[in-house]
């Protein structure tokens, strides 16, 4: 059951992306969007935080500090990754933003917490070279992707590396509800600034209301109590593994629903990042959680 929850996470994953590229596609700011699938995460998690208040660590002050870090994380990961969907494709960017566990390891070697081996560094040499077939940056007219869609999409992925960081030292001192609060609560505040205010009024009565509903309840809330509550008797190696079920989700939806399409080579790019993002996040320690927290999902 508890993998189940895992895969039910990264499936709700990679339907928000898909989500969030028909709000685009209908006219919606990338910043907007990330803005209330953010504010909407904040409420179901708030809600989780009433309902299981104890042991919060609310009072502790590294908690606010780190958690304050992860929500910078995950604002960065949620806007940059909306912002390759939209000079990109669903595909392109979600499978960019799995390129996290690479950035995880260049932190783990800059701070010191890992020691670069020359497997390590073939590995991600294989990411790169994923990441230049998906793009098909040596040809980027004909694959139809804007070069700040794959700046956005790669930093999305590092993003998201601040946020596993930020959520790792947050873990001991208190709940991953309280966290994710604080992230959350972070991220809205962050993402404001650059939304434009006249979306962030029309979405309260827009027709388009219940997607940003789904994105919010599925792309921030759902998936983060699942995908929490599923780590907790899964282990971080089949976590990682079963967590590609969002590129996957991601880029079927793209090319079934948004009539996105891939070529042989992108396909082939594809798989490079995913297998070796997937090898270095089940064998580094600085991308595995402590008990009872988030670790690499692979996405957003």
């Amino acid at each position: 059951m508890s993998t189940a929850f895992v895969a039910l996470a990264a499936l709700f994953w990679g339907l928000s992306g898909g989500i969030a590229g028909i709000l685009m596609a209908g006219g919606w700011d990338a910043f907007v969007v990330s803005f209330y699938r953010g504010v909407i995460g904040l409420l179901c998690v708030l809600a989780w935080l009433v309902l299981r208040p104890r042991q919060s660590g609310l009072g502790s002050a590294r908690l606010w500090f780190w958690s304050a870090m992860a929500g910078l994380g995950v604002a960065g990961n949620f806007s940059f990754y909306f912002v390759s969907i939209a000079q990109g494709s669903v595909a392109v960017a979600v499978t960019l933003m799995y390129c996290a566990p690479v950035f995880v390891y260049l932190l783990s070697f800059a701070l010191k917490l890992e020691s670069p081996t020359p497997l390590k560094w073939a590995a991600m040499a294989a990411a790169l070279v994923g990441v230049v077939l998906l793009t098909g940056i040596y040809d980027m007219g004909a694959a139809g992707i804007t070069a700040m869609g794959v700046a956005a999409g790669l930093l999305s992925g590092l993003s998201y590396a601040v946020f596993i960081f930020g959520f790792k030292y947050a873990a001991p001192h208190g709940s991953p509800q309280a966290i994710l609060s604080i992230a959350f609560a972070v991220l809205a505040l962050i993402l404001i600034w650059p939304s434009d205010v006249d979306q962030v009024v029309a979405v309260l009565s827009t027709p388009d209301w219940p997607l940003f509903a789904a994105l919010g309840v599925l792309g921030a809330g759902l998936s983060f109590f699942l995908y929490v509550v599923g780590l907790k008797h899964t282990t971080p190696a089949v976590a990682s593994i079963v967590a590609m079920v969002e590129p996957v989700t991601a880029a079927l939806f793209g090319v079934l629903v948004l009539n996105e399409t891939l070529v042989g080579l992108q396909v082939l790019g594809m798989a490079l990042i995913l297998v070796t993002a997937t090898a270095l996040s089940t064998s580094s320690p600085a991308a595995q959680p402590p008990s009872g927290s988030i670790g690499v999902r692979g996405a957003s």
